[in-house]
């Protein structure tokens, strides 16, 4: 009988494939943009905990409150400052970043970019501190700058490719100029992920203190706990030490302390509220063919009403015509989500593809095996709901008021 049901519904859905179509077309819209939005959400999920893992849980930053756009000297961290804090307890190293922001050229008398120029440590451990705090980059090629480097730079990953920085990449020896000074490039980072940070030159402090005509300005200040120090107790202490030591007021500090936990969690919150927004905006074509479908499967039980009474009238029980109404419209759900899910994923490797080209390769669209099996079985309940109530008021018709209707 349940083989009968199923061929049954396979031909009316059949006999009438246009609005079937339909009917499935805007099932699959909805979840087409449910799935490649979720998709993006779960890769910047993903990426954030990857970036978690990476920089370790023994990291914290400090920062000016009211971190200044680049190029003003307005708010900075001092050498004085670094030093208080590399002899504070459980601090096992620390170091400072000069970061402004520069112009950028191949040559001297040409237009060129606006880049972040960063200044920083040459001491190989601190190095290292650095590139975990960007979440475990390391040099791609050439090398990193060492003691007793003059106007040398290493530059961000996108510098290796055409019209993404320059309309020809940087190589290995090439010269460029920052803000009209000559440097000679040594290295190259490895991706980070967006365009922004790809495209950040790195040179010593003391060119960039000379560069900039500035003394010690530090936008940032990296800073490791020793092993079995809790992170989050030491940036409180960090802060309450500091600001003794600048003569501060507590809320009145002009800096503040973080661990990366915090800064990921912050990150974290903002994420969900985000997939949150998404997931309400693609839920919204869901409702609109849920309502689809059960206008088509009302359609159809006027339509099959003389059916209905015939089937009735030789011992068809209500629960099989339920079933059979409740079921026909879950599979449409079901068919139109399968096909929904297919495109949204090409569309989502498409985007993914879109936004790597442009710089931002940590924009990238995940696929968790939930997501597709979450989703099938959602199309097919919100069809099947959807036409519960058709299906409920034809299993209720009467076989002689059916058998009469016209």
């Amino acid at each position: 009988m349940i083989e009968d049901l199923i061929k049954y519904i396979a031909t009316n859905m059949m006999h009438r494939f246009t609005r079937s179509f339909l009917t499935i077309l805007s099932i699959l819209i909805g979840i087409m943009a449910v799935f490649t939005l979720i998709s993006f959400g779960q890769g910047l999920s993903k990426y954030v905990n990857q970036i978690a893992e990476e920089t370790g849980a023994d990291k914290l930053v400090a920062q000016p409150k009211g971190f200044a756009p680049p190029g003003s000297t307005s708010t900075f961290l001092s050498k004085e400052d670094l030093d208080f804090i590399k002899k504070i307890k459980d601090v096992s190293e620390a170091t400072g970043m000069i970061i402004k922001q520069a112009e950028i050229t191949k040559d001297v008398d040409k237009k060129g970019k606006w880049v972040f120029a960063m200044g920083m440590t040459t001491d190989s451990s601190e190095q290292r501190l650095i590139d975990e705090a960007f979440g475990g980059i390391g040099i791609l090629k050439g090398r990193n700058l060492k003691k007793g480097d003059k106007k040398k730079v290493v530059v961000g990953y996108n510098y290796q490719f055409p019209d993404k920085i320059f309309a020809k990449p940087l190589k290995l020896g090439d010269k460029i100029f920052i803000n009209d000074e000559k440097f000679e490039v040594i290295g190259f980072y490895e991706e980070i992920g967006n365009a922004g940070d790809d495209a950040n030159t790195y040179m010593t402090l003391d060119d960039a203190k000379e560069l900039f005509d500035i003394g010690d300005e530090y936008g940032f200040m990296y800073i490791r706990a020793d092993k079995g120090a809790n992170p989050s107790e030491l940036a409180e202490r960090i802060e309450e030490k500091l600001r003794k030591e600048k003569g501060q007021e507590e809320g009145e500090e002009d800096f503040y302390v973080q661990t990366f936990e915090q800064l990921l969690e912050t990150f974290g919150v903002v994420l969900i509220v985000i997939n949150a927004i998404l997931v309400i905006i693609a839920g919204i074509s869901v409702l609109v063919a849920a309502v689809n479908i059960m206008n088509t499967m009302y359609t159809a039980v006027l339509e099959r009403t003389k059916e209905i009474g015939i089937m009735k009238a030789i011992g068809a029980r209500n629960s099989t015509i339920l079933f059979m109404f409740f079921f026909e419209s879950g599979i449409l759900g079901l068919i139109g989500g399968a096909i929904g899910i297919i495109l949204g994923y090409g569309l989502a490797k498409l985007g993914g593809a879109i936004t790597a080209s442009a710089g931002f390769a940590a924009f990238q669209p995940y696929f968790p095996v939930w997501l597709t099996i979450s989703l099938l079985v959602f199309s097919f309940l919100i069809g099947a709901v959807s036409g519960y109530f058709p299906a409920r008021a034809a299993s209720k018709l009467k076989p002689v008021d059916a058998l009469r209707y016209e």
